[in-house]
């Protein structure tokens, strides 16, 4: 039983409790809220009363803030270790899980790469990952707790600050380590280690010298490759984090919360599917076949289908070229296997002979090459080069100089005008040759820099696109880079009239959150590997669902750029600042989509 003198106090602080109740209602506005819900339920008198009031009430509840971040380490398509990130948020005064993503980290090892190599990325991987954990379980979560998911500029900020910070912390590490390096190191110890190394140099020098004067001009050497700091990936799966977190707070689809970003909260009345790219055979350098050019053969549907029937025309001429490559049913002899890309892996011996099996392959759908469908072929010129020769090898055996590879590609696109993209055709150090190639047939096919473009915080800071000369770039979303990163980077290229495709990483996850991206940034194409593994066609079945969704919203806008090169008669291209643009010529002509 409670003591009298308890009880006593109480009462008398009744009256001040009643008062400090009543002024802390009226300060957040209670009774005239209570009221209006009252009298506007009333007369609603919804089957649900309490749903009702609580919708009522929720709107003037406090907005959503980040409260805790998780990363973990899970496994990608082909069971790599990449990183996810879950986003707790405060809502109502719970903490509950938002949503949570899985990207993709930056090294992409080649399927035929030495043990050692692969070794080598491995632990790269994994110090990237484990870092990026680091960061995020830590340090990060500090950092962005309390924070409202929908302000993505000052996530992006933030995130930029601290990345900035640690780039600066890793040069100060470096220099440390050089200096103590160097004062281990004693001068008579280090001279013979130069002398020794001299004559086999001067040696090489020799060799390359006799190699190069075979060449009409010698390359230019590979330019540095651009360090990725060790955790990056960090800072790109927080802003992409943070984005979706954002967009399932407002009850908006992923694509539509960037449009907004993009467009200054002025949503566009019609929304454009960017048509896929659709990887169908692999003929590079990890095939059996001689030929090493062509690391990705692509189908791209004309845009006069939805990308549900171009898709299932494209599965069509798949299951038509399996056919082909296995007529007897023993696919392995034939047919090796399916690439992490999802693609057909095939060994040919020439650069006409893919194309014949694809132009076959149509024809016995009744269907014809640069009407029914359109290729694109991903050169990753980057990896052909042999440095000691000064020249590609498109071939075993086959080497050819940039200026003879610019030759090359001008004879195939004349055979084949249904090519209508090339993805590095060559590499970024070859500006000469791109211009060349440009100049000779962009009026017929895009050229594409995805290798051969620079990192995408680069183009960003510099604000210049066309170095080298091309028609426009692949995007992958990977690293330190941060959604405000692509929305910049997405105007900048519509400004400089380039095209934007968003692509798919090779180390892909099932996350679909790229096929949002592309849609709402406005990207032309979408590069997603071919239509087998379910880390790709998760992310094919997205895009139908997004195309059916705004079919029913009425806000799907058929595609109206020239995209495809099937030059209607009495037109002629001719580029202009890497856009097409029409003007009256004979011959075969451009469809305008």
């Amino acid at each position: 039983m409670e003591p009298g003198g308890e009880r006593e106090r109480r009462r008398r602080d009744l009256p001040e409790l009643r008062h400090q109740a009543a002024e802390y209602y009226r300060s957040n506005e209670v009774p005239q809220r209570l009221e209006e819900a009252l009298n506007a339920t009333f007369y609603l008198r919804p089957a649900d009363l309490y749903g009702h009031l609580a919708n009522y009430f929720s709107t003037f509840s406090k907005p959503p803030v980040i409260c805790k971040l998780i990363g973990r380490k899970v496994l990608d398509g082909v069971g790599r270790p990449t990183l996810e990130v879950e986003i707790f948020c405060t809502v109502k005064n719970h903490e509950k899980s938002i949503c949570s993503i899985v990207v993709s980290s930056h090294s992409e090892i080649l399927e035929n790469a030495s043990p050692e190599a692969i070794d080598a990325d491995e632990k790269e991987r994994n110090d990237s990952i484990n870092r990026a954990l680091e960061w995020i379980n830590g340090s990060l979560n500090e950092m962005l707790r309390d924070l409202q998911p929908a302000d993505q500029c000052k996530v992006d900020e933030l995130l930029g600050e601290y990345f900035a910070k640690k780039v600066e912390e890793e040069k100060e590490r470096k220099a440390i380590e050089k200096e103590e390096q160097e004062a281990v190191i004693s001068v008579p110890a280090y001279i013979p280690a130069v002398s020794a190394v001299t004559p086999s140099g001067k040696k090489k020098g020799v060799k390359l010298g006799k190699k190069s004067s075979v060449a009409e001009k010698p390359i230019s050497p590979a330019e540095p490759i651009e360090p990725v700091l060790c955790g990056s990936i960090a800072i790109g799966g927080l802003s992409l984090a943070v984005a979706k977190t954002g967009a399932t707070i407002n009850n908006t689809p992923l694509y539509l919360h960037l449009a907004l970003m993009k467009h200054d909260q002025d949503l566009p009345k019609e929304l454009t599917v960017p048509l896929p790219m659709v990887t169908l055979l692999s003929c590079g350098k990890s095939s059996s076949g001689k030929l090493k050019l062509m690391k990705e053969v692509m189908l791209i549907p004309p845009t006069e289908l939805t990308v549900k029937q171009g898709i299932e025309r494209l599965l069509e001429i798949q299951k038509q070229m399996m056919r082909l490559l296995d007529p007897v049913g023993k696919g392995p002899s034939v047919l090796k296997r399916i690439s992490h890309l999802g693609c057909l892996i095939t060994g040919c011996d020439s650069l006409e002979q893919p194309l014949i099996l694809l132009q076959t392959a149509c024809r016995n759908l009744g269907l014809e090459l640069g009407i029914d469908v359109h290729l694109a072929i991903n050169c990753a010129a980057h990896e052909l080069m042999d440095y000691t020769k000064g020249k590609y090898e498109v071939l075993t055996g086959t080497l050819k100089s940039p200026d003879e590879m610019v030759d090359m590609y001008v004879d195939l696109i004349n055979k084949y005008p249904s090519i209508i993209a090339l993805i590095d055709p060559l590499r970024k150090e070859d500006g000469q040759q791109w211009s060349n190639i440009c100049n000779t047939v962009g009026s017929r096919c895009y050229l594409i820099a995805e290798d051969a473009a620079k990192s995408i915080s680069k183009l960003v800071e510099d604000q210049n696109i066309n170095v080298p000369k091309c028609s426009g770039l692949i995007i992958k979303y990977t690293n330190q880079t941060k959604i405000s990163d692509l929305t910049e980077l997405t105007r900048l290229l519509d400004g400089q009239r380039h095209i934007a495709i968003l692509g798919s990483p090779a180390g892909e996850s099932s996350d679909d959150s790229l096929v949002d991206l592309a849609v709402g940034l406005g990207a032309r194409f979408i590069k997603l590997g071919g239509l087998s593994r379910g880390e790709r066609v998760t992310k094919y079945n997205r895009l139908l669902a997004i195309e059916e969704e705004l079919a029913k919203n009425g806000t799907l806008r058929m595609s109206f750029f020239l995209t495809c090169f099937q030059l209607a008669m009495n037109k002629r291209t001719k580029i202009a600042g890497g856009m097409i643009e029409t003007a009256p010529r004979e011959g075969k002509g451009m469809k305008r989509l």
